[in-house]
């Protein structure tokens, strides 16, 4: 009985995505309350085939760098950040980074580096374009997708200048496209209990805003599984959907589970999320978000059986080799920190799709 009720929930929405209408917010609130995994799942999938979303999945040969982990905000979630005196903490500079990239470029040929930091106050904009400048120089046919938007939003303000200047030094120096990060949950009320020491979101947006009409590219994301609502992970996916709607420069959305391990919310008695919300959250994601063509399940956050599954869900993209990730090992996450291109071949095959790899802004570079 409670299976058919869920159904006849859902009805009014499988009508609009057959249709392909737009979801609105009681809409997204519907099929964040379902019970029914496997409907949501299937009307998910409905959606993707509607939108023109054929049955490739995508991956991309990557190395995942970090420059500092030194931050001034203590976000309550986080497992990365350190303080400068505090141990483990780095700073690497920019011939360290560029030699290690190199010595790794030799064996694995990645086509892009994905870096993010912890929001460091004693270093300055220089700093962040000397790497990019040195990076392009040595690894010229690789895509630097660098720095988060609050760390642009951190350099702003380190500078005494605008996002868009910032973002001009960065894109001069060899800046290709920005990751997703510092979104979180856009809630005010979320971001007071878990990262109040951090920018506003208007801010967050504003620096993707500028990059898109400066013609980089951009990723977004949403970080879940927390303290935040049904009610304000819908407004979050909607806000990107809107911002979207002005600009269209996000290439892929990327919804993260919470970590809790090493962090306060591990000693408040905080789980990791379960496999049914992480395929709700990517089915939800492909519903709402009709105008970003790419959403990614993110092995190394749900384990590659999961990421299998989310594939019949509305996931097309199961992001890549990921060598070396540190923020996701930092709180607890146990399915490794790279995995080889043939098992994610693999591994979308027996999903019964059809493997991609591609570069950063989803050019083909090879189909099996």
């Amino acid at each position: 009985m409670a299976v058919l009720d869920a159904l006849d929930t859902l009805a009014p929405i499988r009508e609009k995505v057959a249709a392909g209408e737009r979801l609105d917010f009681e809409d997204g609130l519907a099929l964040m309350e379902t019970d029914d995994v496997l409907a949501l799942g299937e009307l998910a999938d409905l959606a993707r085939h509607r939108r023109g979303i054929g049955d490739e999945v995508y991956f991309v040969q990557n190395l995942y760098l970090n420059q500092t982990n030194v931050c001034r905000v203590k976000c309550k979630f986080c497992a990365f950040a350190k303080t400068q005196r505090q141990e483990g903490a780095y700073t690497h500079t920019a011939d360290e980074l560029v030699e290690d990239a190199v010595t790794q470029y030799a064996t694995s040929k990645f086509t892009e580096i994905h870096c993010v930091n912890g929001e460091n106050p004693h270093v300055d904009l220089e700093f962040y374009a000397d790497v990019l400048r040195k990076l392009r120089s040595a690894l010229p046919d690789v895509h630097l997708k660098f720095y988060t938007a609050s760390e642009i939003h951190h350099m702003s303000k380190l500078e005494g200048c605008s996002h868009e200047e910032v973002l001009r030094v960065l894109q001069d120096a060899g800046l290709g496209s920005l990751p997703g990060g510092g979104a979180e949950i856009f809630a005010d009320r979320v971001r007071d209990l878990v990262a109040p020491g951090k920018e506003h979101p208007d801010e967050w947006f504003h620096v993707h805003d500028t990059a898109h009409r400066l013609g980089i590219p951009t990723h977004c994301t949403l970080l879940y599984g927390h303290v935040e609502t049904y009610e304000e992970r819908v407004d979050h996916l909607l806000r990107l959907r809107d911002q979207q709607d002005r600009t269209g420069g996000f290439l892929a959305f990327i919804p993260l589970a919470f970590h809790p391990e090493n962090t306060v919310f591990e000693r408040r008695g905080f789980r990791f999320t379960t496999g049914a919300d992480d395929l709700k959250m990517i089915a939800v994601s492909r519903l709402l978000l009709d105008n970003v063509p790419n959403v990614k399940a993110y092995w190394i956050m749900m384990g590659l059986p999961m990421a299998q599954v989310a594939l019949h869900f509305g996931a097309n993209d199961v992001q890549g080799t990921v060598v070396r990730e540190q923020i996701f090992q930092a709180a607890g996450a146990s399915s490794g920190t790279e995995q080889k291109v043939s098992e994610l071949v693999r591994a979308i095959q027996e999903a019964g799709r059809i493997p991609v790899q591609r570069d950063t802004l989803y050019n083909e570079l090879r189909r099996w």
